[in-house]
């Protein structure tokens, strides 16, 4: 595990890896501040709205300060994750290439399976927010269940569009499975920090990379 997320961290800093991470960043980041900016006043009444349920005014009041921007936040990372699983076949296929020469790519995963595995990862990230919401702003527990539902968005998609690229045996592909839960929190980490954030589909994508064909490699 270490080795494939220090592997991880040398290629997100390469040129390839830099220029479509900030395609899509800066993209995402734009979109939203531009729809939000617009809609801002109405945003922050709605996501408001819904912390009726905190006992005190004055706690409801410093929360509401927070939240909207959060859920602003929460959009622009929705939006990077699903960007990524859709346009990043081309880049991961050239870091395969780069690191397992002898390794080729098998498959191309369907557009429409990405969408199916990107959406359903979506909503099902969507539920969970909503109805955790208020656990995120419990000191400490709410930061490690903040980032359990944050891997969620990362898990599937991540497993769909990597493995689908070089793994045929869906046997196999469950095997690897067991560890995309780690990968994806781990790579979740990077949604701490502010621009550090659109780093975090990415990586996901290629740490699994990395551990499926380091693997291959060696048997």
């Amino acid at each position: 595990m270490t080795s494939t997320i220090k592997k991880s961290l040398q290629d997100i800093l390469s040129p390839m890896v830099l220029k479509f991470i900030l395609k899509i960043g800066i993209g995402s980041i734009v979109l939203w501040v531009a729809i939000l900016g617009y809609f801002w006043s109405n945003f922050s009444t709605f996501v408001t709205s819904y912390l009726t349920w905190i006992p005190f005014e004055w706690l409801q009041n410093s929360v509401a300060y927070v939240a909207a921007p959060f859920v602003g936040y929460t959009l622009i990372i929705v939006t990077i994750a699903i960007l990524t699983s859709l346009f990043s076949e081309g880049l991961l296929i050239n870091l395969a290439k780069k690191h397992y020469p002898n390794i080729k790519a098998i498959a191309t995963p369907s557009i429409g399976g990405s969408l199916s595995s990107t959406l359903s990862s979506s909503l099902v990230f969507a539920l969970m927010y909503l109805i955790l919401f208020p656990t995120f702003f419990i000191p400490i527990i709410g930061q490690g269940i903040m980032l359990y539902v944050w891997s969620i968005l990362l898990k599937a998609p991540t497993v769909h569009d990597v493995g689908g690229l070089f793994i045929s045996d869906k046997k196999e592909l469950k095997a690897k499975r067991k560890k995309s839960n780690i990968i994806a929190m781990t790579a979740s980490l990077f949604n701490y920090i502010p621009i550090l954030n659109i780093f975090a589909p990415i990586f996901a994508q290629i740490m699994f990379l990395h551990h499926i064909l380091g693997r291959k490699e060696r048997v």
